[in-house]
């Protein structure tokens, strides 16, 4: 995760990025990974994957870099080649080897740049088989274990917390901070169908920009002891080193409200001053306590990984079978054509003569013979390829 940024590239250059790499590198196919904890490259080469060639490869993409930081990125990677580049795909898809285990999104990820690879022709057909049966075992590892059953993030179980409360959709929330955590959680929260949203933040652009998003209003942070509006939740997260909600401002947004709140305090260190809650009438729910459930899901989620782990190499398996066949199909590709000629050859060439004695009727018999002949000669070497295939499996 040290200095990850450095391996990124803006989306809208990557393409051009990348087709100049495979064109350098004179790669089969290729698609590359970017998310929020990795940078990846899934391509095909029969060369060597060796240092001198991971050397080429960082040079070619990343060709303003001087030697120093090629030596550094060097040290950072890992490569995978043959079996292990497809297990390590299968794990990271099925979030085995991501920065949160269970973690879904992922898989959506790797998709997304295939797919966007596959649109500007820099993937084929080796690299289809790999995605299919990459999504294919994601699935099968999410529906059939509980990897990501239970919730790790701090922004779901906040919103699953409320859920529990039984916070209703007209509830009304004071977002205190615009920074990426709060955003996260109240377009979570927009997302599942709450609409009354007030936005504060030191900096008044960005409060603006948040609240457009929450289609709220925006106040500067400021105005939050004179606010007098009706409330049901705060929900809090900024980078303030000392308490944004005290005893005071609390006092002075609660006058005359006598219902209970609830206030969801996700900064660290914490936004609500210590002890509030044995002075008022108050839910307070902490990113410690959320913090403490995420760490007890995640090694529940942890257990599975075994099962996990199974499916995985029953997939991979599968995998090298199915690309097996593939390569018997693509050799055996040129069958149909050969035997189209071997007839037309027959036909117009070696019995022509003796095809002209026949009338019309015995010639479309004759047809009909030669075409189910012909369709059963190109069906049966297929067929036999692929037994002798599985056999050989077994």
């Amino acid at each position: 995760m040290e200095n990850l940024a450095t391996f990124f590239v803006e989306e809208q250059d990557q393409p051009l990025r990348i087709q100049a790499l495979k064109a350098h590198m004179q790669l089969e196919e290729i698609f590359f990974i970017a998310t929020c904890n990795r940078v990846e490259f899934v391509f095909v080469s029969n060369e060597n994957l060796n240092q001198e060639y991971i050397d080429r490869f960082l040079r070619a993409f990343y060709h303003a870099w001087d030697n120093e930081k090629i030596a550094w990125a060097q040290s950072q990677a890992l490569a995978f080649d043959g079996k292990f580049a497809m297990q390590h795909l299968l794990k990271v898809a099925s979030s085995l080897d991501s920065l949160v285990v269970g973690e879904r999104e992922i898989a959506a990820q790797i998709r997304k740049s295939y797919e966007n690879a596959q649109k500007i022709g820099l993937t084929g057909d080796f690299l289809r088989i790999v995605i299919n049966n990459t999504i294919r075992t994601a699935k099968e590892v999410f529906t059939d274990t509980l990897i990501s059953e239970k919730p790790v993030s701090v922004v779901s179980l906040a919103y699953r917390t409320l859920k529990k409360m039984n916070v209703p959709l007209d509830a009304h929330f004071l977002i205190i901070g615009a920074g990426q955590t709060n955003a996260l959680m109240s377009k979570y929260l927009f997302k599942h169908g709450y609409r009354n949203f007030s936005v504060f933040n030191r900096t008044f652009e960005n409060a603006q920009l948040l609240a457009k998003d929450l289609k709220a209003k925006a106040y500067p942070l400021s105005d939050l002891a004179s606010y007098q509006e009706h409330f049901d939740v705060i929900l809090s997260c900024t980078g303030s080193a000392e308490p944004i909600i005290t005893k005071e401002i609390y006092a002075k947004l609660t006058a005359g409200k006598k219902q209970k709140k609830i206030l969801v305090d996700l900064a660290i260190p914490n936004d609500v001053e210590a002890g509030l809650e044995k002075d008022f009438d108050m839910e307070l729910i902490r990113i410690e306590d959320l913090k403490v459930i995420a760490a007890e899901n995640l090694e529940e989620r942890k257990k599975e990984l075994e099962a996990a782990e199974n499916i995985i190499e029953r997939n991979l398996q599968n995998f090298f079978q199915t690309h097996r066949i593939r390569q018997v199909e693509l050799a055996m590709s040129e069958v149909p054509k050969k035997i189209r000629e071997i007839r037309e050859t027959a036909v117009n060439s070696v019995f022509a003569r003796d095809l002209s004695t026949l009338d019309e009727s015995s010639r479309e018999v004759l047809d009909k013979i030669l075409t189910y002949m012909e369709k059963k000669y190109i069906s049966v070497p297929m067929v036999l390829a692929k037994d002798i295939l599985i056999g050989a499996e077994k």
